[in-house]
């Protein structure tokens, strides 16, 4: 459960946030305008903000700018346009991800997890098997060895490790971890590589990193040699 300011100029939009969101438990708020958005942000400051990118009295970059003047709340942008010149122009603006219009309540919903994991406070970390990822000073270690990951690496890492046991398919990395609604998955599989060999492991051999050919990678407990998973070291705080 998170509280939501909803930034959108039409009504039935505002309408239909509040019906999806509040089915995941989320507390809505809305503003018909940036301005009130920004005075709303101020006054009942939200877990999060979904900004419409198309507002009548500020465009995009503009309503971003303002709003990182009065509260450093993780902001979503829904936009119209798919292309990447405008996604890479909202996400250097400030914004901490974006959906593309027209998007359902299901995945509004899957983004604002996503963006609230990322941004979770400093107690958050991650724990599957021997791997302890702390997102609050992006740190990881392996049965308590410090590993030396990239940025990129990390978002990685901690993008699956937030979803132990499950296939993440290439599409949401791209969109999570690279910020691209599409691209090369030769990029992920480079990744993917670099990370493996990181933790001591190989594609023949995989502990950590589980390639699903043709839909994803997982991220799961190392196999026992009977071939059951360790005993689960749980997950804390991720927020």
């Amino acid at each position: 459960m998170a509280r939501v300011l909803v930034v959108e100029e039409d009504p039935l939009l505002r309408s239909a946030a509040i019906a999806d969101l509040s089915k995941w438990s989320h507390a809505v708020r809305t503003a018909a305008t940036a301005l009130d958005g920004i005075r709303e942000l101020g006054s009942n400051p939200p877990q999060i903000v979904v900004l419409d990118s198309g507002l009548p009295d500020l465009d995009g970059p503009q309503a971003l700018r303002m709003m990182r003047t009065v509260r450093d709340t993780p902001v979503i942008v829904a936009t119209d346009c798919d292309d990447e010149a405008e996604i890479t122009r909202l996400l250097q603006a400030g914004a901490d991800d974006y959906v593309v219009k027209p998007y359902s309540g299901e995945r509004l919903a899957a983004r604002i997890a996503a963006v609230l994991r990322r941004t979770a406070g400093p107690a958050a970390e991650l724990r599957v098997g021997g791997l302890l990822v702390d997102l609050a000073r992006r740190s990881v270690t392996l049965d308590g060895r410090p590993l030396a990951l990239t940025r990129r690496e990390f978002d990685l890492l901690a993008c699956l490790a937030a979803r132990p046991g499950e296939v993440v398919s290439r599409r949401h990395l791209l969109t999570e971890v690279w910020h691209q609604s599409c691209g090369d998955d030769q990029t992920i599989d480079v990744h993917v590589s670099w990370l493996r060999r990181k933790l001591g492991e190989t594609a023949a051999k995989p502990r950590y990193l589980r390639t699903i050919r043709g839909v994803g990678v997982m991220l799961d407990r190392p196999l026992t040699s009977g071939g059951l998973a360790t005993p689960a070291a749980g997950q804390a705080g991720a927020g």
